[in-house]
């Protein structure tokens, strides 16, 4: 599409236009917003609620200057299902919204300090194992999705058949399908894995027939519907997961500075951005979704597009929203087998597990060098292995948080760590880095 008129950022697209382009930013978060609940077991319907209005207030946070779009978190996967398996969804929901209050705090931080602080802090050598942790740690999630009856360990070839035709297809469309299909894989793959279901005999649909077309989703309000359970092991279990998420969403917004020919890291400020991530995530959690964080599809679609305008973002947020209140919609994501869910997961936990990988290679991390060699061991070894330390009878340290917060401390501690002192010239250099992105 290069060559065609762009939209600008503040620019209001004619009517039936507006529409359509709103319409492909729904579908591009769309498979991977309902994949994360679908995963950790909570209401898809209330994450794409929660993710419209997340996204409506980050634009108002953001004054309107930043076409981004926020959806469910991959990031929190691992340590939602540790929180709710332990503590309940009205647990998960207290760390979620702990997290989204650490993204302020960290907002704060830097509109006093500046940013130059958490890059020393959050460096890729530490970012970078730490994603390959939570990656790799999804693994048994999506081979036990793909071969099991749900809920048993009893195998299944069908369901493996399910699961790899999904994979096949999802791969198919990621390596050859070009413009905006290319940025839908998951939404393609789970499309032709349920197809595949259908005729295989696996798809019991008439829950979708059953279903009303209007439907309230299954909120979780705080003081409301549930009383909300604290404890300082959530914290450790969801909260660190930050340190992740910040640097994503510094990537992200380099990405769609390079592409709009503007420093959104300046104005409307990283720390705006970051606040809005924030509160997002904390909207959510009062809702019963998942943290929400921006979504690279979007900005894909933005780039391919060359369409900037907030009010198309805000248009697919609205719609998230009232799509959540059909109720066909959220029976037929009901309806979906885990087998498809774990083809798509094949893939999608092993790229985030990659991008970790690609996050070193991209900043030139020497992992020769022993003290990068070091940290990275570390991390890996003791968040993949799932160690932990009991502080108390109620207070558990989980293995990706101990692995984020020991890599932190590893570089701070150990001889020969390079300290950023010219923060313009750090983001030049990770814009440059991430240039192929909006290709």
């Amino acid at each position: 599409m290069s060559g065609q008129k762009s939209i600008g950022i503040q620019e209001v697209p004619r009517a039936d236009k507006w529409l359509v382009l709103s319409f492909q930013h729904l579908f591009a978060m769309f498979g991977a917003t309902i994949l994360v609940p679908y995963l950790v077991g909570i209401s898809p319907a209330v994450a794409l609620v929660s993710s419209g209005l997340g996204t409506l207030a980050y634009l108002l946070i953001t004054r309107g200057q930043i076409p981004a779009y926020l959806g469910s978190s991959f990031a929190f996967i691992v340590p939602m299902q540790a929180a709710i398996g332990d503590f309940g969804i009205e647990g998960m929901l207290v760390g979620s919204f702990a997290a989204g209050v650490a993204y302020g705090i960290v907002a704060m931080f830097i509109k006093t300090s500046g940013v130059r602080w958490l890059m020393n802090v959050l460096p890729p050598i530490v970012v970078g194992p730490v994603i390959m942790v939570i990656g790799l740690s999804l693994a048994p999630v999506a081979i036990g999705n793909s071969m099991y009856e749900p809920g048993t360990d009893i195998y299944n070839g069908t369901l493996l058949t399910v699961a790899l035709i999904t994979l096949l297809i999802t791969v198919i469309g990621s390596i050859f399908f070009r413009g905006f299909f290319g940025l839908i894989p998951i939404l393609i793959g789970i499309a032709g894995g349920y197809i595949a279901s259908i005729f295989l005999g696996v798809v019991d649909m008439s829950p979708i027939a059953e279903a009303e077309w209007l439907a309230v989703p299954e909120f979780y309000v705080p003081f409301v519907t549930f009383t909300p359970v604290f404890s300082w092991t959530v914290l450790f279990i969801m909260v660190p997961v930050a340190v992740v998420t910040l640097s994503e969403h510094i990537g992200d917004q380099l990405v769609l500075s390079k592409v709009a020919g503007k420093n959104f890291v300046e104005k409307p400020g990283l720390h705006r951005s970051i606040f809005g991530d924030g509160v997002a995530t904390m909207i959510s959690s009062f809702l019963g979704g998942p943290p929400n964080t921006t979504y690279g599809e979007n900005i894909g679609v933005v780039a391919i597009t060359r369409v900037f305008s907030v009010f198309v973002i805000g248009g697919a947020a609205v719609m998230a929203i009232l799509f959540g209140f059909v109720g066909k919609i959220a029976a037929f994501i009901d309806t979906i087998p885990t087998a498809v869910m774990g083809g798509v997961s094949i893939l999608l936990f092993g790229i985030i597990a990659s991008s970790g990988l690609r996050m070193l290679i991209d900043n030139k991390v020497n992992i020769g060098e022993k003290r990068n060699l070091i940290i990275s061991s570390v991390i890996l070894v003791i968040g993949i292995g799932g160690a932990y330390i009991q502080v108390t009878d109620e207070v558990t340290i989980p293995g990706v948080a101990l692995a984020a917060i020991i890599g932190i401390l590893l570089n701070l501690i150990l001889p020969g760590r390079t300290i950023i002192k010219d923060t313009n010239e750090l983001f030049k250099t990770m814009t440059e880095s991430t240039e192929e992105k909006t290709e």
